[in-house]
């Protein structure tokens, strides 16, 4: 018997198709945020966009809070924003449709404030960057609290493509908002622990040695309080033809043998 076996696929419920339809649904959702912020950026030329940036400790820039994620400063920016969208999206909805899902408006205000209260007087900040970093933190916290299949590996890939993000939260480049990276991961962080139970976790795949296992464990809490059966308790000689016992031979001590 190998006992690497895992049991049969009916003991499985979550069928690959529904794998299949919730990462294309996640992708496409990822991909429809993307194509609104590539519309927006090709009308950024034709209406004042500074006033839907966040400017640190201004009244008026708490409305980019709500723009700010929008907007991007350049083809290169809003490039890598929607990279790390489609794939750090389509990870989390994927695995944590809706811890996702209620996260997102944490992810959103969680960075424009950060870029708020931390911002330099006089700046303004704008981009998704912030949203990116709370998705990462978001998954890869997930994976350290669920710690099942699933969450480690969506964990695993995330930090494989983005874990750079993890030192990008603080100061190291002129230009960047390292505060709005910051307050996203943050905001990832809390939402994980909030939501992490929003979820239902993978079921497990069960292999036969498990179920041995827990046979044998029944069998000895079943015989606790009476010796086992004859048919259970291990031979450990064989009896000769005839007999049901064996005799050791053992010579009589020599009464004139030498003495000490």
């Amino acid at each position: 018997m190998n006992a690497n076996l895992p049991l049969p696929a009916a003991d499985t419920p979550d069928p690959p198709r529904n794998d299949r339809g919730r990462v294309m649904r996640a992708f496409n959702l990822s991909l429809a945020f993307v194509l609104v912020l590539v519309a927006v950026f090709t009308a950024q030329g034709h209406f004042d966009w500074r006033p839907w940036s966040v400017a640190p400790l201004d009244k008026a820039g708490l409305l980019g809070i709500l723009g700010a994620p929008l907007l991007h400063g350049s083809v290169q920016h809003l490039g890598a924003n929607a990279v790390a969208l489609l794939i750090l999206g389509t990870l989390a909805g994927s695995v944590y449709p809706k811890a996702t899902l209620r996260a997102l408006p944490l992810l959103w205000v969680g960075s424009g404030l950060g870029a708020w209260l931390l911002g330099d007087l006089g700046s303004h900040h704008l981009g998704a960057s912030g949203i990116t970093h709370g998705l990462m933190f978001l998954v890869f916290v997930l994976g350290l609290l669920r710690r099942d299949r699933p969450a480690i590996a969506a964990g695993l890939i995330a930090f494989l493509f983005y874990g750079s993000m993890l030192i990008t939260i603080l100061p190291h480049e002129p230009g960047v908002s390292w505060q709005s990276h910051m307050g996203g991961a943050l905001a990832g962080i809390v939402s994980a622990l909030l939501f992490r139970l929003s979820d239902p976790m993978a079921p497990r795949k069960r292999y036969s040695w498990e179920e041995e296992d827990e046979d044998e464990l029944d069998m000895q809490r079943d015989g606790d309080l009476e010796p086992p059966s004859p048919q259970r308790v291990p031979v450990l000689w064989q009896p000769r033809e005839g007999q049901d016992f064996v005799v050791l031979p053992f010579r009589p001590r020599d009464p004139a043998g030498p003495r000490e």
